[in-house]
């Protein structure tokens, strides 16, 4: 018997001695050790450190700065949404209070004494309008200004033509009253039966301080210039810090909201009424009422056609917390009305040409230049008038 060597090759190893028996002596070889080929293959080394347990998402201990930026902004986003929004909506729809007012008459301006609560304004306007605005006894004698016993009109002058000496080359007759009283807040019904038009006019029913415009306000009622044919437009005039940018309930439409005078060319924050407000439409129909109420709340103006008008009005127990929606809403959000206006006197004018009428004539379909058709047209001015019923003014008990 004997040790056999391994069929595989052996491993280095240190040198061993070998015995064969080949059936002689004992022959000792040198050589190597013989392999054994019971050793079995190890299995792949596994991990041997612990798994670490995976970070809740809920404990903001484990979280990373992209994480933190992530929740911030959703935490910003959400007090926008629960704070600011509506805060800017509550903002957005802030109203004043119309609380119903009792009314009761204050003032009348009616029949033959229709002017005698009027001062007559004299001289050239104030607004570069061509016109010569004529006092009473001469308003009278050109019959300029007169009354009925339910009627008052005021015109301008139909008589002076290129060949008259003197002519109208510097201005044409007219007429402007401002009223002896002046008002602070009340509610004013004005009868209006005809409004002037005609090209190169400028007629106006308002209310203003003479003495200190733009200081205390002024109210357009009515106004137009030269056909008419866009409707009547309700204006508001006043020093800075008033504007209109914000909740109103009416049926005119908007023209700007920045009452200040210093903007827009003093275009004021004007709302507009339908064509049929005033003009051939309004007359044709035989006009109606103009309603304004002014309280430190805000400026609210109606129009009542003839076949319109609320029976509280006609009974003189006006309530306008009845009348529905204004034509013009002009709400004290973001005007102190009772530091814009104040001690308004009521004005009823017809200026020719000026600063509106002049300066959009050519765009308004009418012939020549102002000046030209104003001084050398009188039989232009037949339609050139206002007509009116009664004025009464109520005051708040």
């Amino acid at each position: 018997m004997g040790w056999e060597n391994s069929t595989s090759m052996p491993k280095t190893g240190p040198a061993s001695f070998q015995v064969r028996d080949a059936g002689g002596p004992v022959e000792l070889v040198s050589g190597p050790p013989p392999y054994y080929s019971t050793e079995q293959p190890l299995p792949p080394r596994s991990n041997m450190a612990y798994a670490q347990p995976k970070a809740p998402w809920w404990n903001a201990r484990y979280w990373r700065k992209r994480t933190w930026a992530i929740v911030v902004t959703i935490i910003v986003i959400i007090i926008v949404i629960v704070v600011v929004v509506p805060v800017e909506v509550a903002r957005a729809n802030r109203y004043p209070n119309y609380t119903p007012l009792n009314y009761s008459l204050s003032d009348s301006y009616n029949g033959t004494t229709f002017f005698d609560k009027f001062n007559y304004f004299e001289g050239y306007d104030p607004t570069a309008g061509f016109v010569h605005y004529v006092p009473q006894a001469r308003a009278e004698q050109l019959n300029l200004t007169y009354t009925t016993a339910d009627t008052a009109v005021l015109k301008v002058d139909t008589s002076v033509g290129p060949t008259s000496n003197p002519d109208a080359s510097t201005g044409r007759f007219s007429v402007r009253v401002e009223s002896k009283t002046q008002y602070n807040n009340g509610l004013f019904i004005f009868d209006v039966r005809h409004t002037p038009y005609g090209c190169g006019t400028w007629p106006a029913l308002w209310l203003v301080d003479p003495n200190n415009w733009p200081n205390n306000g002024e109210i357009d009622v009515m106004e137009a210039v030269n056909n008419a044919t866009d409707g009547n437009q309700m204006t508001l005039h006043t020093t800075d810090q008033c504007k209109m940018d914000v909740k109103r309930i009416m049926s005119g439409s908007t023209l700007t909201g920045d009452c200040h005078n210093a903007t827009n060319d003093n275009a004021g924050c004007g709302v507009s009424g339908p064509t049929d407000s005033y003009g051939t439409s309004y007359n044709d129909a035989q006009g109606g009422i103009m309603a304004m109420e002014w309280r430190n709340e805000g400026i609210r103006i109606w129009s009542f056609g003839r076949d319109g008008i609320p029976t509280d009005i006609t009974a003189k127990n006006p309530d306008p917390s009845t009348w529905g929606e204004a034509a013009a809403d002009f709400p004290d959000t973001n005007c102190d009305i009772g530091s814009h206006f104040r001690n308004q006197s009521i004005i009823i004018n017809i200026d020719l040409c000026g600063q509106w009428a002049g300066n959009v004539y050519a765009s308004s379909g009418c012939p020549s230049n102002c000046t030209d058709y104003v001084a050398n047209n009188p039989e232009a001015f037949t339609n050139a008038f206002w007509e009116f019923g009664a004025f009464d003014v109520y005051t708040a008990s």
